[in-house]
């Protein structure tokens, strides 16, 4: 296993670094800025990164002897050997994450939902801590009820009824007035020809009532 120590972060070489992902300081210890730097563990934390394609915020990777023992952290942690990390879920779905750091290589898992973050570490195999509660969806199952086939509408149907109507009432009106101007013999079809217009005009009225019911229906049940 390569590892490397240094006393400050600060003093790691910017050509020895090989995570983009991450910084030295955000590796180093949190109380004293002393660093191990463990390279199969960053490795496979890099291998998370690129996996979830998302930051990792990291809130403890590697302790110091002491400031793992200020902290009140267990004698032989896996954060003093730099194999360590607890990571924030504040921007992760904790189910996804577990799966993408078992599927990198991480073997350790500690849950802390009430403070937020999984501790991965490389092992041995183990796991410790209430499961953090199951996200909902991002996105509701559709609940609308299907639209009706366009041919098959009741709008389409009262619309068209009321189209047929207007245009059956103005037909008559030419064809009345064509009658009466040119066809002296037939006159006496005039007065029924009037009658039938006003059927028309009743049937354009009662297909636009039907449009105007079926939108407010549509509408109500969300259908539009």
């Amino acid at each position: 296993m390569t590892t490397t120590f240094y006393e400050h972060w600060q003093d790691v070489p910017d050509d020895t670094w090989h995570w983009p992902d991450f910084s030295p300081a955000e590796i180093a210890c949190r109380g004293t800025g002393k660093l191990l730097i463990n390279e199969p563990a960053l490795d496979k934390l890099q291998a998370l990164r690129d996996r979830l394609g998302k930051p990792l915020i990291v809130r403890s990777a590697y302790r110091s002897p002491e400031h793992n023992s200020a902290v009140g952290g267990a004698t032989r942690s896996k954060h003093m050997d730099g194999t360590a990390f607890d990571i924030a879920m504040s921007n992760h779905d904790p189910v996804a994450f577990e799966a993408a750091a078992r599927a990198v290589g991480f073997l350790g898992f500690g849950f802390y939902p009430r403070s937020g973050f999984m501790h991965v570490d490389l092992g041995p195999a183990r796991q410790w801590g209430e499961r953090f509660p199951v996200r909902a969806t991002a996105f509701a199952a559709e609940t609308q009820p299907a639209r009706e086939v366009l041919a098959q509408s009741r709008t389409m149907k009262g619309g068209g009824a009321a189209g047929v109507a207007t245009l059956g009432a103005a037909g008559v009106e030419v064809a009345q007035n064509v009658l009466a101007d040119t066809q002296a013999a037939v006159l006496p079809l005039v007065p029924h020809l009037d009658t039938l217009r006003w059927v028309f005009i009743a049937l354009a009225l009662a297909g636009i009532a039907v449009t105007i019911y079926a939108r407010l229906d549509d509408w109500k049940q969300g259908q539009r």
